[in-house]
């Protein structure tokens, strides 16, 4: 375990020189490497957003693509629009781990959820209010404080 820990550090540090082998790893591996190869790309951070989205639109091997939602989740903020705009997309099972990432993301998730519930598309306005009440305390106090003020008809 602590071999593991350390080679994640160190793959991790080697910036976006490790993204492909990782992503690679990811797709290859059983699931106890894939998620350290996760851990790997959320130290990476930024630069590893572009290449697991177009990976994981790319693949549909369904534990590949809840890692990699799940190393999303874990860069946080930065993955917030991307991961949006797979809510409002038509895959099913992209949609719903792209939920849950957003879920775990939390608060900085909930303005831009907020923002979406002024879609013309009442489908999309269902969605974020969902996501905003799946939150918890951030995202349903956020969802009941603009249904109160009348925010989303604005």
């Amino acid at each position: 375990m602590e071999v593991r820990r350390a080679a994640t550090g160190e793959l991790g540090a080697g910036g976006e020189a490790a993204i492909a082998p990782l992503i690679g790893v990811m797709l290859e591996c059983d699931n106890d490497v894939r998620w350290y190869a996760a851990r790997a790309l959320v130290q990476i951070g930024r630069p590893a957003i572009e290449p697991l989205l177009q990976t994981v639109h790319a693949e549909e091997d369904r534990d590949f693509r809840r890692y990699a939602m799940a190393a999303l989740a874990g860069i946080g903020e930065p993955a917030v629009e991307p991961l949006i705009e797979i809510v409002g997309g038509d895959d099913q099972d992209l949609r719903m781990l792209a939920a849950m990432a957003l879920c775990r993301i939390g608060e900085p998730a909930v303005e831009l959820l907020l923002e979406l519930m002024r879609h013309p598309d009442p489908e999309m306005q269902e969605r974020a209010a969902f996501l905003l009440w799946k939150m918890g305390d951030s995202g349903a106090g956020a969802l009941s404080a603009a249904l109160e003020a009348g925010w989303a008809e604005k």
